[in-house]
């Protein structure tokens, strides 16, 4: 997988990012893709090769991996990275929106006119797809989470496990290979995901509660200013 044109996209959300995001932006490239291609995949390169069975039965050793392990770690930490990365997206999609339209009315009106103050500021309908794209990026997060630790029913990788699928003639033991080794690697990757988590949702109370307080300020500004015209009306109507 070419993550460079990856990083190369996402380059771009880093301009519109707050600094939750661009934490968020340094773990998820730092910490996990970086970790993923550098090691992960070297340790899982030849899992299903080194899944060693006490049995020649034809079959059985393909089956009862197939059984413990219906999905790479790898694979599924791949798809969570995909999943997680592409909500971001929206935001670099509607600044494109926005700034095709300032440049279609300085068109019609001149270059002197501006429809947006900065296509780039976070308010408006902009507002909310930053807030959608972090709603939906936490909810893939725990989502693969709990997948991970459902399909494996824990994060911690045994050393053997007991094989009874047919074709296997009996129950049989298999070994994984470097347990300890995956489940520090399991462990690391879990880990980075919470840290993605909670600064997700920490972006989402921090971009709320900013929200919140500029509101309370404008409507503390535009009150004095209706008192006053309220008072100049008054006054005219003195004899």
């Amino acid at each position: 997988m070419d993550w460079k044109f990856l990083e190369g996209l996402l380059s771009g959300v880093n301009k519109y990012s707050t600094a939750f995001g661009r934490i968020w932006l340094s773990v998820v490239f730092v910490f996990r893709v970086m970790v993923f291609v550098v090691a992960a995949e070297r340790v899982w390169s030849d899992d299903q090769g080194h899944f060693d069975c006490n049995t020649r039965q034809p079959g059985c050793t393909n089956i009862c991996y197939n059984y413990f392990f219906p999905i790479s770690h790898i694979r599924l930490w791949a798809l969570q990275l995909i999943f997680v990365t592409c909500p971001s997206f929206m935001v670099v999609l509607h600044v494109a929106y926005r700034q095709e339209r300032e440049r279609k009315y300085q068109a019609k009106h001149g270059e002197n006119t501006r429809l947006y103050d900065n296509p780039g500021q976070k308010h408006g309908g902009l507002w909310w797809t930053y807030l959608l794209s972090l709603c939906i990026k936490t909810i893939v997060e725990i989502t693969f989470l709990y997948l991970l630790h459902h399909i494996y029913d824990s994060f911690r990788l045994p050393s053997k496990v007991q094989c009874d699928v047919s074709p296997c003639p009996n129950v049989v033991d298999c070994y994984i290979a470097r347990p300890t080794e995956k489940t520090i690697f399991t462990y690391f990757m879990v880990g980075a995901s919470v840290v993605c988590v909670v600064l997700n949702i920490s972006e989402i109370f921090y971009l709320i509660v900013f929200r919140v307080l500029n509101l309370r300020h404008r409507g503390t500004v535009h009150t004095p200013v209706r008192g006053l015209h309220a008072g100049v009306d008054c006054d005219g109507c003195k004899p």
